[in-house]
């Protein structure tokens, strides 16, 4: 369960294709059939939050 330092993101962890991430203001969103290789760039990321915009949300 890696917890990042993040000022929007609490925790993100992945299992067989579902990112999980917990928002620190609005709780645990689950995206569905997301790759290995996106959560571990997801997770060396330098800035999560703009991970997020750019590379998941509206995409899984």
């Amino acid at each position: 369960m890696p917890y990042v330092n993040s000022s929007a993101i609490a925790r993100i962890e992945w299992d067989n294709g579902t990112l999980s991430i917990w928002f620190h203001a609005s709780g645990r969103y689950d995206y569905y059939k997301v790759p290995a290789s996106v959560y571990q760039a997801f997770l060396a990321a330098r800035s999560k939050g703009q991970f997020y915009n750019d590379h998941i949300k509206d995409k899984y």
